[in-house]
């Protein structure tokens, strides 16, 4: 997968550290694009295939490699990391070739949808991934989780390489000013987080680039 020819990803947002997204201190990426269309998805932005910046994953592998060593894992977000399956199975292999990274991946299809009908790229990137959160968000089963959204989402844990050591609970959200603007990294513990949040800032005059995942 890792070949001269880089692969070119859609992507909405990087975050160089988060702790919420996964076990440890992560990177986070998500990518343009879904099919699903999830009703009361969290990060409605990102639901479109246009838009975003083209990376080729080259340079992603070189940024990941270049932060400092206590970030240790990625976490693919979006958006649905699926549909750029091949472009995050070349850049798994890539970053993996310089550290021993953990890759944890969202997706709204099911591992078994993806284990029988999976494309070639999709495959690849499975196999790769150390922890997979699946299912389409339900806003109706909206829980308090650790990393997913709604009781259909399940956690594997792929590998041998984590066990799930925390409560079972929300992993918390992280808020973070750059530029003037607030933004803000997680898994909301209840449903219409994002919409209530957006109201109370714009009625205190905050400029918001909020960005979440479920």
């Amino acid at each position: 997968m890792s070949g001269e020819v880089g692969l070119i990803l859609s992507v909405s947002r990087v975050v160089d550290r988060t702790q919420v997204l996964g076990p440890g201190t992560r990177a986070a990426i998500w990518v343009r694009g879904c099919p699903l269309r999830c009703r009361d998805c969290v990060s409605p932005e990102d639901l479109p295939f246009e838009g975003g910046e083209r990376v080729d994953v080259r340079d992603l592998a070189r940024h990941l490699n270049g932060l400092s060593e206590d970030v240790t894992g990625v976490t693919f977000s979006g958006g649905e990391p699926m549909a750029q399956a091949a472009a995050l199975a070349q850049l798994v292999d890539l970053i993996r070739a310089r550290r021993n990274w953990s890759v944890m991946s969202y997706s709204g299809f099911t591992l078994e949808h993806l284990h029988r009908h999976g494309s070639p790229g999709q495959r690849a990137l499975l196999d790769r991934v150390d922890i997979l959160v699946d299912g389409p968000y339900l806003v109706e089963r909206h829980a308090d989780l650790l990393w997913r959204g709604s009781a259909n989402q399940r956690l594997h844990f792929l590998t041998s390489r984590h066990r799930l050591r925390a409560p079972d609970r929300c992993a918390g959200l992280e808020l973070e000013v750059t530029k003037g603007a607030l933004s803000w990294v997680g898994v909301p513990p209840v449903a219409g987080f994002r919409a209530a949040f957006e109201s109370a800032m714009r009625a205190e005059g905050v400029n918001l680039t909020t960005e979440g995942t479920n």
